[in-house]
């Protein structure tokens, strides 16, 4: 039983972290700039760094893209890239909080290091890139479901921002080191 939790996030990691790669593959391709950006860099990788991760979750799988040559990415496998010339570190101490922030359409603090070209295009691309959802809904529902299914996802992101924000106090209060009081 053991071995089989153990394994579980090599199993599971796999298929999430595709998925994740094709939605950000989407989102690049919405925007041919965006794709003309990366196309000079072909080849060289960046690696996501998830900086203070719970320990009471499993750890995080290597996050590592390598750029191809359409100016897309491509996720490195459970390997990881071997060298990446870019890293970014993201705050994930509270998981469901970033969760939220990104669906909420925020942008969460993100550290660049590495390449100078390379860490100034990728940071033009978080800064100006956005995944009109919206967009993707009408293609399949038709302009008034989607815009009904886009309203309740903004207010459902808002309630558990809002949710989260009361509950941050008390994740801040009980860190590992503070201990209560």
């Amino acid at each position: 039983m053991r071995e089989t939790l153990s394994s579980l996030p090599g199993l599971v990691a796999p298929p999430v972290l595709e998925r994740l790669t094709l939605v950000v593959n989407h989102v690049l391709a919405a925007e041919p700039v965006a794709q003309d950006r990366l196309k000079p860099h072909a080849g060289r990788a960046l690696v996501l760094h998830l900086d203070g991760w719970p320990a009471l979750l499993p750890p995080a799988p290597p996050l590592a893209w390598r750029i191809t040559p359409a100016g897309l990415l491509e996720w490195c496998g459970l390997q990881g890239a071997p060298a990446a010339e870019l890293q970014l570190h993201l705050d994930a101490s509270n998981p469901a909080l970033l969760m939220v922030q990104v669906l909420a359409g925020e942008r969460p603090a993100l550290r660049i290091e590495g390449d100078a070209q390379l860490a100034a295009d990728v940071g033009w691309l978080t800064q100006n890139l956005r995944w009109d959802a919206a967009a993707d809904l009408e293609r399949f529902f038709g302009p008034v479901v989607a815009q009904q299914i886009a309203q309740i996802g903004r207010m459902l992101a808002a309630g558990l921002r809002s949710a989260l924000g009361a509950v941050e106090p008390l994740v801040q209060r009980f860190k590992p080191g503070r201990g209560p009081g």
